[in-house]
This record gives structure tokens, sequence and C-alpha cells, in this order.
């Protein structure tokens, strides 16, 4: 029966990896981080700039936007709409 306690002991190992690198996969980038990886400045272009970025594959696609879930492109719209140059709190390359 000692072999049975064993392979229950690697068998919980097994599903704590699982959920380990499960978790890992799953976890969302920020939206500030994405459009830093992008090298996305918000302020670099007003509201309507950016609202025509997202309606469009074409200018999608030049930025590397056409590669984000559909979550991580709806995050990085609202982000860099909130802070794009016309905006209440525009953000400026030294706040990126």
């Amino acid at each position: 029966m000692v072999f049975s306690e064993g392979f229950k002991r690697v068998k919980k190992y097994i599903i704590l990896i699982f959920l380990f690198f499960t978790s890992l996969y799953s976890y969302n980038i920020s939206p500030k981080l994405l459009a830093k990886k992008l090298s996305l400045n918000p302020a670099s272009k007003a509201i309507k700039q950016w609202e025509r970025v997202f309606k469009s594959q074409r200018k999608m696609k030049r930025y590397g936007i056409d590669k984000l879930s559909q979550k991580e492109r709806k995050a990085l719209e609202i982000y860099l709409e909130n802070h794009a140059a016309d905006s209440d709190t525009p953000e400026f390359a030294g706040d990126i």
C-alpha cells in the first residue's frame, strides 16, 4: 500500500503544477503595459484618431493590435482613449 500513497502524492503535485501554469497563462497584462509593449503613446493621438485606429483592420495591423485577444484589444482601446492628447487625463511619454 506504500505504492498507493506515493502515487497519490505524485498526483497532487501534478495537479498543483498544472494549476500553477494554467494561472500563469491566464494572467492578463495591463493595458498600460500593452501600450508600452506595442510602443503606443496615448497622447500621440486625439480620442477620435484612436477610435479610427480600432475601426480599421489595416491600422490595427500596422500597430500590432490585431494580434491581441478581443479582451486585450478593448482594454487597450479604453486606455488609449482615456489618456489621449485631448482627454481630461492625457498621459505623456514621461508618465509611461
